[in-house]
């Protein structure tokens, strides 16, 4: 017996619950496949949204109507802006979250939205069929034989018996003849069949995942739960090529055993923002401290000891590590010559003693962890609730992807999060964002949502992945985008929110409250230009006390706002018919004052970027046969396949001179 689904997400976390939300509430019956409910959406490594570029991802979710920034609004306990010492490009919120009520807020959410229906098992097979040959979509116009009814209510008994891939193995996992499947199910741990029309796959770290603690090796995706095996055999049989990938995680601690006394704190803002531009949630009040601490030269003497025993080292594991959040032991590798390294302490909720100590990642053995955290100021008595360890886990190089997240070689199957090949929540979380939007619209026959590079950070991180792939887990940071002055975590829902509306992931109500923000910037950004500032004593008062130029004479309120050092705060006094608006709108008539002509060189760049990404490559192009390109060109546009010139145009290994050529070529055909 077979159950009928429209979607199936398989994975239960970050990714994969962003990607259920999303293709379940617009209009696809959608089934999650995770192997513990308890789980959803776990923060396996520091619970911790955000941060310098994740913030900016995050706020970008939360504009297409996903669901990351208000569960996050709903679970902190402390935010901080970060960067604010910097350009307004450089900005990025951060909030430290409960842990345990960010995965309930996860299943509450899930549990309540309709169309959506979650199965707890492990998914081991993938389910696939020849995709025919016609011009409609491959995995929605399946031969007669594979294809059950899909308007039967969901979870009902397939109306067809076994169909001929159920009976030929080859049919089910290998490629047919014009070399091109269609998935059409998936088949669990306990024997469970389901059909669907479409699968996204977010199975995070538990694929092969392989834990780590010195000599000590268990199987398993994280601590506590066990690994995932099957769909990485089912894959690599028809074709996928697959690779492997670490990360780690610290030692957690218990509070009670903590001199908190004698720590630095460190606390969150005084007047602290918040995630979601929705307006259902409100900012923290009442926050929780982290706390600084430091390494010593006696504490990397005792980890040193351990090195040979590390499986970062001795080449036990054969894995790819994350370049920007490594372990100590990198650390004490790269950086020999400190004595000291600052590390941060942050609470794992407000109703837990377990902390978690950032900075510390590690798969050194255990009692070499316990000696050289007991000499760290502060954790003389420390215990520990658990060490830290690492994991190695399969991927799948996403040069294999569209940028639509659907895959190459099979038509209707989606990759998100860390099968990619990227680390991070916010990563994973947008990713799956995009493939249920995009599963969700091609079963409706639509055309699927591309982001660009010019748009939003998560088109940034698409982008690099579907067309450079990925050496080591990829982190978003500030520095991959080249219009990051356009790209703010301020104005994600200018860039973002209408597209979300549009799709229908954004409520009517919400959007009006958005345009409404729109006209008060507007409006404010005419007042100050109209706005004149008469020279007073009291003005030059403020022109003295933040450090800029005297003024000769009055001038509009405009003017003084376009000084760096000026702001709408140090305004106050001469400011007396100032409006009363919510923050975010000053904040974002400033900055657009303050950048206005490096935004508009940004805004110059971006329009010409898409001006080249409109030069489509036809999908059956063959680069073997095309005069002028190099021969490293030729194979890396064979491999990659980029759809537009612009795409080609940031392929490793592809010069100006080859995308010239290429230009040539394409105007000729």
């Amino acid at each position: 017996m077979t159950l009928d689904y429209d979607i199936i997400v398989i994975g239960g976390g970050h990714a994969g619950c962003e990607a259920a939300s999303a293709a379940a509430r617009l209009g696809s019956r959608t089934l999650l496949l995770t192997m513990d409910m308890a789980k959803l959406a776990a923060m396996s490594c520091n619970p911790a949204v955000g941060g310098v570029a994740k913030g900016q991802i995050v706020r970008e979710i939360d504009a297409l109507g996903g669901q990351m920034g208000r569960i996050t609004d709903l679970t902190t306990i402390q935010f901080r802006m970060l960067n604010r010492s910097k350009g307004a490009a450089m900005w990025s919120p951060r909030a430290q979250c409960d842990k345990t009520r960010f995965s309930e807020e996860w299943r509450r959410t899930l549990e309540n939205t309709w169309n959506l229906y979650i199965w707890q098992d492990a998914a081991t097979e993938l389910l696939f069929a020849p995709a025919p040959e016609t011009n409609a979509a491959p995995s929605d116009n399946l031969p007669d034989e594979t294809t059950t009814s899909f308007n039967s209510a969901p979870g009902t008994i397939s109306s067809a018996a076994e169909s001929d891939a159920d009976s030929d193995p080859t049919l089910r996992n290998a490629p047919s003849a014009a070399g091109k499947l269609a998935i059409r199910g998936v088949r669990t741990r306990m024997g469970v069949e389901f059909s669907c029309r479409k699968v996204i796959l977010t199975s995070g770290t538990f694929l092969g995942g392989v834990m780590h603690c010195g000599a000590s090796h268990a199987e398993g995706g994280r601590a506590g739960d066990a690994a995932s095996h099957g769909i990485t055999e089912s894959l690599r049989a028809i074709g996928f090529e697959t690779g492997r990938m670490k990360t780690g995680t610290p030692a957690r601690l218990d509070a009670r055993t903590i001199d908190f006394e004698i720590l630095e704190p460190q606390y969150g803002d005084e007047n602290p923002a918040k995630f979601s531009f929705s307006p259902e949630t409100k900012p923290i009040k009442e926050q929780l401290p982290c706390f600084l601490v430091y390494t010593s030269k006696e504490v990397h003497d005792i980890l040193r000891t351990g090195f040979d025993r590390s499986p970062l080292f001795n080449g036990t594991i054969c894995g790819i590590g994350p370049r920007y959040c490594p372990s100590i032991e990198d650390k004490l590798r790269t950086f020999a010559d400190k004595d000291q390294h600052q590390l941060f302490l942050e609470p794992e909720g407000s109703s837990t003693n377990e902390y978690y100590l950032n900075g510390f990642s590690s798969s050194l053995p255990w009692e070499v962890q316990w000696k050289a955290l007991h000499k760290i100021r502060g954790f003389e008595d420390l215990h520990i609730f658990r060490p830290g360890y690492a994991i190695e886990y399969d991927y799948f190089p996403p040069t294999q992807l569209h940028h639509s997240l659907e895959t190459k070689l099979v038509s209707g199957l989606y990759f998100a999060g860390q099968v990619n090949g990227t680390t991070g929540y916010e990563e994973a979380a947008a990713q799956g964002l995009v493939a249920g939007i995009n599963a969700a619209l091609k079963i409706k026959g639509e055309e699927p949502l591309i982001l660009d590079r010019g748009g939003s950070y998560i088109g940034t991180l698409i982008d690099d992945l579907v067309t450079k792939g990925c050496t080591d887990p990829y982190r978003m940071m500030t520095s991959r985008s080249e219009y990051r002055l356009v790209l703010r975590q301020d104005n994600a829902d200018v860039r973002l929110t209408p597209i979300g509306y549009k799709i229908g992931l954004i409520s009517q109500e919400r959007y009006d409250k958005f345009i409404s923000k729109e006209e008060m910037v507007q409006a404010e950004r005419e007042r100050i230009e109209n706005k004149s500032v008469l020279l007073t004593d009291t003005l030059q008062k403020i022109m003295e006390d933040c450090g800029t130029t005297p003024l000769e004479r009055g001038c509009k309120m405009i003017e003084l706002l376009k000084r760096p050092q000026i702001t709408y705060k140090a305004l106050t006094p001469v400011d007396d018919d100032r409006p009363d608006l919510p923050r975010a709108v000053f904040e974002q008539v400033e900055i657009a004052v303050k950048y206005e002509g490096y935004i508009k060189r940004q805004e110059q760049q971006i329009k010409e970027m898409r001006r080249i990404e409109c030069k489509k490559i036809p999908a059956d192009i063959d680069y073997t046969k095309l005069k002028g390109l190099r021969l490293e060109a030729v194979e890396k546009l064979s491999k990659i396949k980029p759809e537009n010139l612009g795409q080609a145009s940031r392929i490793s290994g592809v010069t100006p001179a080859d995308i010239a050529a290429l230009n040539i070529i394409l105007e000729t055909l």
